[in-house]
């Protein structure tokens, strides 16, 4: 079920939203009636010390309370209005009741202590439920010390309906917030996730022969993932290629050895030395077209390779079998300086192309590279004779080799460009700035 990106990413979104909102809308249903509620305790508290101050006690310690309409709160002379008010004496005696609760029950009060402030809920026989506050006081006379505790009620019904009102308001709001932020998340993922679902289309087409590449343009996260497919099946029909002419270089390459064998048949006198010399010739050429066919040429999965140090053990080996040759070696690579590439790739592209400096060199070779863009150049320098022109243009074309007994360009160039076309790289021949041949390898960074 949660098998697309779309539709986690969806079920991510709306539970992440809803634990959100849920969260928000139970904060602030909790602070407003918590608010509503301390409001009244305030209101309450104030009403009843205006009642206070509006009664009075003579001399012998009687409470006189004012008359309803000078009561400070009208609610008090009305009855049955909501707002509630008594007086109990020191020995819990019934001393004053106001207008509004001449039809009522007093309430069973609770004892307070002199300077004492209380707050109960309660609920009465007529099943409201209502709010109770009581405040000790005490007046010193010379004829004696007299306490008296104000009680004040409200009910709470009115401010329990109108929780409930703002409750309807939250939630109703939070719902109506919830759909839009819904609908507004749906349509970003939508638009959000088109590039992916553009990709799938194009990898679609790519399946069933519609196209041979994505070709769309992608935001720049996407579009290294495009590119590196891109870049894999561009590699991998590479790959194609190259087995399908390894194959026919193969079969044109057995030709000549496999005549000379039938032509031998007939010679017993040098048909042994004709079987060992074709056999040899034929291992050679079938070592070959493997090591062709089989070069990684996937650069993208490939670490990062660290240059100089092949590139050093190479000199090193060159240098003992060249060792007849007083050969300056000028390796001028970065040590930092790294290639996405094949290590055994990597040996046998500048081994043949190093072992091709040291047999044509007079006495110096010099490797330099060069970082551009996004491309990598590689160039091996030598002092000797060089390469001409319309040489370098033959042995550059597919097809164009050397003689494979005359040393130099032959096989080795033909193998080393065969795996630089593999990483989609270039080879070019010019001339040095020492005076013979530069070959330069250009790969992609």
């Amino acid at each position: 079920m949660t098998n697309t990106l779309y539709l986690r990413l969806n079920l991510t979104a709306i539970l992440v939203m809803l634990l959100f909102l849920t969260t928000i809308g139970t904060v602030l249903d909790a602070a407003f009636a918590e608010s509503a509620r301390l409001a009244l305790r305030e209101r309450t508290l104030e009403q009843t010390y205006q009642l206070l101050n509006a009664s009075a006690i003579n001399a012998s310690g009687r409470l006189f309370m004012p008359l309803p309409i000078n009561l400070p709160d009208p609610g008090l002379a009305l009855p049955n209005s909501g707002q509630y008010a008594f007086v109990v004496g020191n020995d819990d005696k019934l001393l004053w009741r106001s207008p509004s609760l001449l039809e009522r029950p007093i309430p069973k009060a609770f004892a307070l202590k002199v300077g004492e402030k209380n707050w109960q809920d309660i609920t009465l026989d007529d099943g409201k439920d209502y709010y109770l506050f009581g405040l000790g006081f005490q007046r010193t006379l010379k004829s004696g010390v007299y306490a008296f505790n104000f009680y004040l009620m409200t009910e709470l019904d009115p401010l329990n309906k109108q929780v409930e009102q703002y409750r309807y308001r939250l939630w109703g709001g939070l719902a109506l917030a919830a759909l839009l932020l819904l609908v507004t998340q749906t349509w970003a993922l939508h638009w959000g996730l088109k590039p992916l679902r553009k990709v799938s289309h194009e990898l679609n087409a790519i399946e069933t022969g519609g196209q041979d590449q994505i070709k769309g343009r992608y935001p720049k996260e996407v579009k290294q993932l495009s590119d590196r497919i891109n870049s894999l099946l561009a590699q991998e029909r590479a790959r194609q290629t190259r087995y399908r002419n390894a194959l026919a270089d193969l079969a044109h390459s057995l030709k000549t050895p496999l005549a000379v064998l039938r032509a031998s048949i007939d010679q017993p006198e040098v048909l042994r030395g004709a079987v060992d010399e074709q056999s040899t010739r034929m291992m050679h050429i079938v070592e070959r077209q493997l090591q062709r066919a089989g070069a990684a040429g996937n650069a993208a999965a490939a670490p990062p390779l660290a240059v100089k140090p092949i590139v050093d053990r190479l000199i090193a080996s060159l240098n003992k079998v060249h060792r007849h040759k007083d050969i300056a070696v000028a390796n001028r690579l970065d040590p930092s300086l790294s290639l996405r590439c094949d290590e055994a790739d990597l040996i046998e592209i500048l081994g043949n192309l190093l072992d091709n400096a040291y047999k044509w060199c007079g006495s110096q070779v010099a490797i330099h590279s060069q970082t551009a863009g996004h491309k990598l150049t590689l160039s091996i320098h030598d002092d000797g004779l060089g390469i001409s022109q319309d040489h370098i243009n033959h042995i550059l074309q597919r097809g164009g080799r050397m003689d494979e007994n005359t040393p130099g360009h032959g096989i080795g160039l033909s193998v080393a460009a065969d795996i630089i076309e593999a990483y989609q790289g270039q080879l070019t021949i010019s001339t040095s700035f020492l005076g013979g041949a530069a070959v330069a390898v250009e790969f992609p960074d």
